[in-house]
């Protein structure tokens, strides 16, 4: 029987949660249902099968696994609202930022498995890099866990600690990425290309290096040295950027986000 569930936090982030579990075939609508105060806002998954109410509580009640994506600051007077209706039979999901694993655990019912997920907004295409911890929970439950969320793009299991690297790698990385392919838009502009083209030239050629790595389990630089002939065009490029402190300059951006997260 398929595990109903009930998305706490009908905002944008829960919202495509439960539209790429519908739309990837992992569940069907009926056992779906997500909450907001104002449910006129969620008309259009209501026209998709979905349930949908204000009411938290009876949609825990209702539920086998409820998945927690309201605001950090919503967190813990939400998880206190339903944690009557939870126990050993249930399952919580937190998508919640800076929300920790111990800060829903006091709050709960001892017995329930509690997981703590970080996607980033790819997940809107079910192409988000989904990181995973948990308590309480078994082989089973981080099975059914893992499955969800490859529905939503890939996932990693993680400890814990790892979380706030987590973010910094997969959700701010997002922001690096589109940053990297600005500036490779803006070299074709100035080689030639009009914005568009370039625009398409350098998004699908990211695209498609990841998808090299991600397919083929290669290492970078093995993938580099194909593209990369004695004398050539691609090394004089890398070279250079290399000289103007690329690769450096990235790993110190990662380095200061991390800095940040940890000082709060």
């Amino acid at each position: 029987m398929s595990k109903k569930i009930a998305i706490i936090g009908g905002g944008n982030l829960g919202i495509s949660i439960a539209e790429g579990l519908l739309a990837g075939g992992f569940t069907d609508a009926g056992n779906i249902t997500v909450t907001r105060r104002n449910i006129a806002l969620l008309q259009p998954l209501q026209q998709k099968g979905i349930h949908v109410t204000n009411n938290n509580v009876e949609a825990a009640q209702q539920a086998d696994v409820i998945l927690l994506a309201v605001k950090p600051f919503q967190a813990a007077e939400v998880v206190r609202e339903i944690a009557g209706v939870t126990g050993k039979e249930k399952m919580l999901i937190s998508v919640v930022t800076g929300v920790t694993i111990a800060e829903l655990a006091k709050e709960l019912n001892g017995e329930t498995a509690i997981f703590r997920a970080m996607p980033n907004t790819a997940i809107a295409i079910r192409e988000s890099m989904t990181c995973v911890g948990y308590t309480r929970a078994d082989a089973a439950q981080v099975e059914w866990v893992m499955a969800l969320f490859n529905q939503l793009g890939r996932v990693a299991i993680i400890d814990e600690k790892l979380m706030d690297a987590a973010t910094v790698l997969g959700a701010c990385g997002t922001a690096y990425a589109m940053r990297y392919i600005r500036a490779n838009i803006q070299g074709g502009i100035e080689i030639g290309f009009d914005a568009a083209t370039a625009s398409l030239i350098a998004a699908q050629t990211v695209k498609g290096a990841a998808e090299l790595l991600l397919q083929k389990g290669t290492h970078p630089e093995q993938e580099i040295d194909k593209v990369t002939t004695p004398k050539g065009c691609t090394i004089a490029g890398l070279n250079e950027m290399e000289h103007q402190g690329f690769s450096s300059s990235l790993i110190k951006g990662i380095a200061a986000s991390y800095d940040k997260i940890q000082k709060g």
